[in-house]
């Protein structure tokens, strides 16, 4: 199952991954963002894989576990 990470050091907060996947992506009162689950179901991948590639600062991959 794929495994969703997050390099808060990099994010900026622009909220893309939110606007495409909201039950998976927000974002904290610091405008950081906040994974809502660790692991992706396969069903879920390519929309949540889309959500992170929206990210302009490419925050947010998926690793294969």
């Amino acid at each position: 199952m794929p495994v969703l990470k997050a390099d808060l050091a990099a994010c900026q907060g622009y909220a893309n991954c939110v606007v495409a996947a909201d039950d998976v992506y927000d974002i904290d009162d610091d405008g950081l963002v906040v994974l809502l689950r660790s692991e992706v179901e396969e069903s879920d991948r390519t929309r949540v894989e889309t959500a992170a590639r929206s990210c302009p600062v490419s925050a947010l991959w998926l690793e294969d576990a």
